[in-house]
């Protein structure tokens, strides 16, 4: 049942032209959106002390959205280019497991994690060390990724929201 929308002809329109629904996709993200979370989490981007903890209540965020390959076929231009891609939904699954099979000290603090702790992570997500490896460069990379965009906004709009 949650899967149902309400019907906007336009919208409609828009996503069977392939020119996407970027409408509804922002109003699914007000509808997730926390305004007390997000400036907690802008205040620990800009320490840079985003964590294992922030990133997986990101990942909850995003599934709290929907199916995956409806929220990638909203934005224009995607569409189409997913037709024939199929996207699991249970594309986050291998994620989950590795930051759950982290101490809760590894999650805080992910510069800890030495070839020792990846292969313990490793045995207890069920994966490989190459893939917990991949994990923590996309993190380091996404870390980095986040902390460049809250130093380079300029002074007076240091202030990221989704304003109805």
């Amino acid at each position: 049942m949650e899967a149902l929308d309400v019907f906007h002809p336009q919208r409609m329109a828009d996503r069977i032209l392939g020119m996407g629904d970027i409408v509804s996709l922002v109003e699914r993200a007000q509808e997730q959106y926390n305004e007390e979370e997000a400036k907690r989490l802008q205040r620990r981007i800009a320490k840079n002390q985003f964590d294992f903890n922030d990133f997986i209540s990101q990942i909850h965020q995003i599934k709290k959205m929907g199916n995956l390959k409806d929220l990638a076929s909203m934005i224009p231009g995607i569409g189409k280019a997913l037709k024939n891609v199929d996207i699991d939904d249970n594309a986050f699954k291998s994620i989950e497991a590795m930051i759950y099979s982290m101490t809760p000290k590894e999650r805080s603090h992910p510069e800890c994690l030495n070839g020792s702790r990846r292969q313990r992570i490793a045995a207890g997500s069920g994966t490989s060390v190459q893939e917990v490896n991949k994990l923590i460069k996309q993190f380091d990379e996404t870390r980095k990724m986040m902390r460049m965009l809250t130093t380079k906004m300029p002074a007076g709009n240091k202030k990221l929201s989704f304003k109805r």
